[in-house]
């Protein structure tokens, strides 16, 4: 009998995938940082490479050796690359690497010839959202480096990209702005004679709601997991994460009881408390105290008080509430359960948070829709 669980839906992802596959002419890269935005990084990047995608994309070195070592060969790149890591050993495992600044140049071209192997290389433009990215006064040094860096056969510019801050807000001015400053970027980098095989810039609420953003390569995040980054249920989109708990014991309080630290919840009744073996070291955001919804016994009912470090309680009035009794965090919403989009309304926070905050080790896994083990 299992305490809580996460469970994945596997086909859930495949489908999400070939659907955006098919709403776009450019490739799709499948981004699964952080654990897979909680899901699973190996199992969701091999899912999503069944629905259609050809490229992989992660923010650290760590993830993508970790993606190599399960034997994905798909083209790969990591972006979040800090001073001094082993990046010969990207280079041997031919993972492309985000480039911004001459100093990781330099690094990138030393690991080319330290791997005995050409570096693949995107250079990344900063177009406005004042993050990552080389600015527009830095822009012209940068191409020029790596222009001759690519001359000495160390580097290959495989791709120039950028960063959309405001695409889950359609309409919002920045979009315009950004697309013109990256096509600008483009027309600089030609100058130099640096023209990228692939251009790209749109990550799941462009590739959603911006067509003229798709270029050569999208780069979905939540939208493959079946989330929207505007909110809401996505057209043609299913949510892949269920997050489940069992009642580990449920009792009758009397009226005026103090629920949790704090007492920040009173019965206001003799009630049936029910109290959940999950907390905020598993994924359960402390802000969703007093108000998190959760369906049980049928019904869909706040947490009562404040979310502790492994469990919390739900006030369950009169209802025959027992230990071993099913919780449901979140899920599709197919049965009435609470979604993610709920749980991010009650937290203050946005979907994204919640899904990646629930890849805790203490929380058990379940995969559904894994292929089958090979017979020997």
């Amino acid at each position: 009998m299992w305490q809580a669980e996460v469970r994945v839906d596997l086909d859930a992802i495949r489908a999400n995938v070939a659907h955006l596959v098919a709403g776009t002419s450019a490739e799709v890269m499948a981004v699964v940082k952080s654990d897979g935005y909680g899901h699973g990084m190996v199992a969701s990047a091999r899912a999503a490479l069944d629905g259609g995608a050809t490229w992989l994309g992660v923010a650290t070195l760590t993830e993508a050796l970790t993606l190599r070592e399960a034997g994905l060969t798909a083209p790969l790149l990591s972006w979040l690359i800090a001073p001094g890591l082993p990046l010969h050993d990207a280079v041997a495992g031919d993972i492309d690497l985000s480039v911004a600044t001459l100093g990781l140049l330099d690094e990138v071209a030393t690991a080319a010839e330290r791997a005995e192997r050409v570096a693949r290389v995107h250079l990344k433009i900063d177009t406005g959202m004042s993050r990552g990215g080389a600015t527009p006064a830095e822009w012209p040094v940068l191409l020029e480096a790596a222009a001759k860096a690519q001359s000495d056969g160390l580097i290959d510019v495989v791709g120039v990209w950028s960063h959309l801050g405001c695409a889950d807000e359609p309409g919002h001015p920045s979009v315009d702005a950004q697309l013109t400053a990256f096509r600008d970027g483009l027309e600089v980098a030609a100058r130099f004679g640096v023209r990228p095989r692939y251009r790209h810039i749109a990550n799941s609420a462009a590739l959603l709601t911006r067509p003229d953003a798709h270029f050569d390569l999208v780069r979905p995040g939540l939208a493959i997991y079946g989330l929207s980054p505007m909110g809401g249920r996505a057209d043609g989109l299913r949510p892949a994460m269920t997050a489940r708990a069992r009642v580990m014991l449920a009792k009758r309080v009397p009226a005026g009881s103090g629920v949790s630290y704090g007492h920040t919840y009173v019965t206001p009744v003799e009630s049936t408390i029910a109290v959940i073996p999950i907390g905020y070291a598993d994924g359960v955001p402390r802000h969703a105290s007093n108000g998190g919804p959760v369906q049980i016994g049928g019904r869909v009912r706040p947490i009562a008080g404040r979310v502790c470090m492994d469990q919390f309680m739900v006030d369950c009035g009169d209802d025959p509430i027992q230990a071993g009794d099913l919780v449901t965090l979140f899920g599709p919403g197919d049965a009435g359960e609470p979604t993610v989009d709920d749980w991010a309304a009650a937290s203050g926070t946005i979907n994204y948070e919640i899904v990646a905050r629930f890849g805790s080790a203490r929380v058990a896994r379940v995969f559904d829709g894994l292929p089958p083990e090979p017979t020997s």
